[in-house]
């Protein structure tokens, strides 16, 4: 199941026009927030988490607090702290200005040799 179908499943919401756009936003502010050009698999992961987040706060963004009906909510700012510190153990330090990517070239093996 893509992280698409996921998202839909979780929030009940058939219409991809409406969460496609929640999980390309959350894929952009991961790759801003880590300094990558692309998601690494772990990642993946932690943008449908966002994208999730994204969808819950739709329609109070810019909030800090509501009441309505003896109902108070209050709003935090951004991404939720827990979902930031994991985001950010996979953060690129920049060096001069840039982030080196470092690209797979191999593929490991899980067979085991022997050496008889």
């Amino acid at each position: 199941m893509d992280n698409l179908e996921t998202l839909q499943t979780l929030t009940g919401e058939s219409d991809s026009k409406l969460l496609s756009p929640l999980l390309l936003r959350a894929k952009n502010i991961i790759l801003t927030m880590t300094n990558r050009t692309k998601l690494i698999p772990v990642l993946e992961g932690l943008q449908l988490e966002l994208a999730l987040e994204l969808y819950n706060k739709q329609g109070s963004e810019g909030e800090s607090s509501r009441s309505e009906g003896g109902v108070s909510v209050s709003y935090k700012d951004g991404i939720s702290e827990t979902l930031k510190t994991s985001i950010n153990q996979y953060r690129l330090a920049k060096v001069g200005g840039y982030a080196f990517e470092k690209e797979q070239t191999e593929t490991v093996s899980t067979e085991e040799t022997s050496d008889d």
